[in-house]
């Protein structure tokens, strides 16, 4: 005799929560500018910032920063920066 597997009665799925770094996704920003003076980070234009994207782990990000920081070698006023937004987001990581 075949027996039938029970059922699960249906159940409601909690909203997805956004991913942390518990998660495995740690999320980081790459963008860059040209700066009025390299012993400060005040930017010369701010309409004018290269916002590269965004990235779920720190190993991409790096990536990203290094392609654009290699395109820009001969300006030397022009920096690129990676932002941890994963800790911006949840501080206690």
């Amino acid at each position: 005799m075949n027996a039938k597997p029970a059922t699960r009665p249906a159940t409601r799925k909690a909203p997805a929560k956004p991913k942390t770094a518990a998660d495995g996704q740690l999320l980081h920003l790459v963008f860059g500018g040209e700066l009025e003076d390299v012993s400060d980070v005040t930017f010369r234009d701010l309409a004018r910032l290269d916002v590269v994207g965004f990235y779920p782990n720190y190993a991409e990000a790096h990536r990203a920063w290094l392609g654009k920081a290699r395109e820009t070698i001969d300006n030397a006023q022009m920096r690129y920066f990676i932002v941890h937004l994963h800790r911006l987001l949840d501080p206690g990581t």
